[in-house]
């Protein structure tokens, strides 16, 4: 079966003021990522379900949004699909707590359309931030997309080329130097390995929290990889980046007017904001803010030839 009619369809209705594009774009890693995008206007995303492979396409269609599914697990994803766009997202409380900040208030109603989503699947988005470790926006996605093409499964669905993500098993069996042409070096092939030989494991955890504790109790995991990844698989509005390069000079920047901040003081700076954390600093890159940038850019390396 090729699966190009939809199996499952579903229509949400979300608020007057949701935006769709903004609010699952944290879903893709460029326009052109391979497993998920948004093409026409339609968001497409591949996901290997418990049901099997799936694709949701969600569709906005006069003030509602069309979810058609896919392949063998299209109840699955169409199941889901409120989720994914971002409409299960609570917001409640936060308004009173964005009014401390004059800025975080006028960013949080100048996207008050802006949901952020639930996946409910941690390996995906852990590939994805494995690759990220330390390096720059250009080299990870480099890796990613080289990763997901060379393990290449097609998703189901009219829209090609979309590829599943990699299946964990067979990524958990590639030695490190399948990863060595992609610029990924042996520290995080092994951690994205070690990360696939437990990806059922992860899948099965209850909220943020305990991915959290699963996540960063494994060697080359730390709270940065860990935030990023509850933040998309579980929805999670207060997790926070420690750890990156640029968050806490953007921060600092714009709730102090500090040009560097550490990420003591970024943590000190959002404390007044606690349970939606990670949802300010969303809104800070949503606004385009940056702190002043001194020196040269990080180089793009390549380990391929190391």
């Amino acid at each position: 079966m090729t699966w190009t009619e939809p199996a499952a369809s579903r229509v949400l209705r979300p608020p007057a003021d949701y935006r769709m594009a903004p609010s699952v774009r944290s879903l893709t890693f460029s326009p052109y990522d391979p497993c998920a995008r948004i093409a026409a206007g339609t968001f497409w995303w591949a996901a290997r379900s418990p049901d099997g492979p799936a694709t949701l396409a969600l569709r906005p269609e006069g003030g509602e949004l069309v979810a058609d599914g896919y392949g063998p697990g299209a109840d699955w994803v169409v199941e889901r699909a409120d989720a994914v766009a971002g409409l299960r997202d609570d917001v409640t409380g936060f308004a009173d707590l964005a009014a401390a900040h004059p800025l975080v208030a006028r960013l949080a109603a100048q996207h008050r359309g802006l949901r952020m989503p639930t996946t409910g699947q941690v390996f995906p988005r852990l590939l994805r931030a494995v690759f990220e470790q330390k390096v720059t926006g250009k080299e990870a996605y480099r890796a990613y997309a080289a990763t997901v093409r060379h393990f290449a499964e097609p998703a189901p669905g009219p829209l090609q080329p979309l590829l599943l993500p990699p299946d964990p098993a067979r990524v958990a069996a590639a030695p490190y130097w399948v990863f060595h042409p992609f610029g990924v070096e042996q520290r995080r092939a092994d951690t994205l390995r070690r990360a696939a030989a437990e990806a059922d494991r992860l899948e099965r955890c209850v909220d943020a929290a305990d991915a959290t504790r699963r996540l960063t109790a494994m060697a080359g995991i730390g709270p940065w990889t860990a935030a990023e990844v509850v933040r998309i698989a579980y929805g999670d509005p207060d997790a926070v980046s420690v750890g990156d390069f640029h968050i806490p000079n953007t921060v600092a920047w714009a709730l102090a007017g500090e040009a560097r901040g550490d990420d003591a003081r970024m943590l000190a700076l959002l404390e007044p904001f606690r349970g939606h954390r990670g949802r300010v600093c969303l809104l800070l890159a949503a606004g385009g803010i940056g702190a002043p940038k001194f020196g040269p850019r990080m180089p793009i390396r390549s380990f391929a030839r190391y």
